[in-house]
């Protein structure tokens, strides 16, 4: 079992560390910090879009569909005091067939992480399919 451990390093930075591996995210507050690292708000964005990549991901390595150099933009608005919408667009390659594309969008949206969400924070999904 990994371990996560936040540390302020001061200055508005901080650093995350998952023990035992020894992997590091650092952040930093946009408003007030440096504004050179991750933000909070960031991350959340970063772990929606993830969870979702990983999802429809396992469906594409069962049915060995190849979806290496997909990716996801993540805009994340945030209102006077909390997140206030998250939106993503997957752009995925075109030659997959609807079939297929159908399975991977319900997929990532059965991503645990999505339904923790408060339903009054709108997060808005688009799948571009290129080439």
């Amino acid at each position: 079992m990994s371990t996560l451990r936040i540390t302020y390093d001061a200055d508005q930075h901080c650093t995350a560390l998952r023990e035992p591996e020894g992997n590091t995210v650092a952040m930093d507050c946009p408003y007030t910090g440096k504004g050179e690292e991750f933000t909070p708000g960031n991350l959340v964005g970063t772990a929606l879009a993830g969870c979702m990549f990983l999802s429809l991901g396992a469906v594409a390595q069962r049915n060995k569909l190849d979806i290496a150099g997909a990716s996801v933009d993540v805009e994340l608005s945030m209102t006077e005091n909390r997140i206030g919408s998250i939106d993503l667009v997957f752009t995925m390659p075109g030659n997959l067939s609807e079939t297929d594309r159908t399975k991977l969008e319900r997929a990532a949206g059965l991503c645990p992480i999505k339904p923790s969400f408060h339903p009054d924070i709108p997060i808005s999904v688009r799948y571009e399919y290129s080439g």
